[in-house]
């Protein structure tokens, strides 16, 4: 699981809010390594301390939302995946946050959580963001771990969440198969982009440079696909909904609730 861990790259997508410039994707791509091979890169701790200083704020009352590094003056939910929470809430929600930065989706839904009795979140990260996210906001709800393993040990979630992270990863289905063993209840996701040519493309996503100069390989999947190889892990699709972040007459993100089959 590490390997996959390593190939995080943090989401840098940013909804559609008019006073800023939406960023780009640049392709398609024959192979997630000629897409590497045109991309800048980005610096890891540029981004991290970007996204500590702006959760920092939003902890200390400072703020009210943080998405992506950016810090807002009202919170921009998602409420169907805030309904997706409630859903898999029965006497307790244990939320396992693949990719979950410094624990963004948290506060964003923090008020709603607080008004439950039983809840855990732990987030799974790159190895720098774990020790900034036990240093400056672990908690009794809250902890940070290195591995799903690790987390599955320890809390027992009963939902998976993988929000604007599949994207990123050079091999996501991969990443699935081995993440899946562990037979969730739910599995959340949302702010992720697919293709509107039925089939998985890669392109290469332009941070715009306000946030910082950075690009990299992007994954934008094909629905159906998507979905069969849910079914064949035994969930059932409750909802989708729309992403955050928009579409366009070649992609368009979505958000979906899934539960396991009994």
């Amino acid at each position: 699981m590490k390997k996959f861990i390593k190939s995080f790259i943090p989401p840098i997508m940013l909804s559609i809010v008019k006073k800023y410039k939406k960023q780009t994707w640049q392709g398609d791509y024959n192979s997630w390594q000629e897409s590497q091979m045109d991309s800048t890169g980005y610096d890891g701790d540029e981004i991290l301390n970007k996204v500590k200083n702006s959760l920092l704020k939003v902890k200390n009352g400072e703020a009210v939302y943080e998405r992506d590094s950016i810090v807002f003056d009202e919170i921009h939910y998602s409420w169907s995946l805030l309904a997706g929470l409630m859903l898999a809430y029965k006497e307790r929600l244990n939320v396992l946050d693949f990719g979950g930065s410094l624990g963004s989706t948290y506060f964003q839904n923090k008020k709603f959580l607080d008004e439950l009795d039983n809840v855990s979140w732990s987030i799974v990260e790159q190895e720098h963001f774990v020790d900034v996210g036990k240093k400056e906001f672990e908690d009794n709800r809250l902890r940070f771990y290195h591995t799903v393993d690790e987390s599955v040990a320890i809390q027992q979630p009963n939902v998976l969440l993988l929000s604007s992270v599949l994207q990123y990863l050079e091999k996501p289905y991969e990443m699935l198969d081995e993440i899946l063993g562990n037979d969730f209840e739910y599995i959340l996701i949302d702010r992720t982009p697919f293709s509107r040519q039925q089939k998985d493309i890669i392109k290469m996503q332009v941070v715009p440079e306000y946030i910082y100069k950075a690009s990299y390989p992007c994954w934008f999947f094909d629905e159906g696909y998507f979905n069969k190889y849910f079914i064949e892990k035994g969930y059932r699709l409750i909802e989708s909904f729309d992403g955050a972040d928009g579409k366009s007459q070649d992609y368009y993100f979505k958000g979906m609730i899934w539960k396991k089959d009994v």
